[in-house]
């Protein structure tokens, strides 16, 4: 199994919208893949509460049976478009992809 997790902080405020707005927005694109990518067994994305200064905004947690699986993902046209959405309204990406 393989599990990839990204963290993004957001812009305070661009023409898509304010940091709160888009953080909803990126969680329901991201969200709606859940069940369309073959391979994936779980996506889940939680927006940061604590807003420290060492807080991201959106945490994305999701798992995969294999590489081939997340590979998928990444090519899949609903995802490029998150992806898209993303890059617009972030600031900062970290990622960490691992096998269990």
């Amino acid at each position: 199994m393989v599990k990839h997790i990204v963290m993004w902080r957001l812009k305070d405020r661009n023409e898509e919208g304010s940091k709160k707005d888009n953080a909803r927005n990126v969680k329901q694109m991201f969200e709606d893949l859940n069940s369309k990518i073959p391979g994936m067994l779980k996506l889940e994305v939680g927006i940061d509460y604590a807003m420290t200064d060492a807080s991201s905004c959106i945490v994305l947690y999701s798992e995969f049976v294999d590489q081939k699986a997340l590979d998928r993902y990444r090519t899949h046209a609903e995802f490029k478009k998150a992806a898209a959405f993303i890059k617009e309204v972030g600031t900062e990406r970290r990622m960490v992809d691992y096998e269990v």
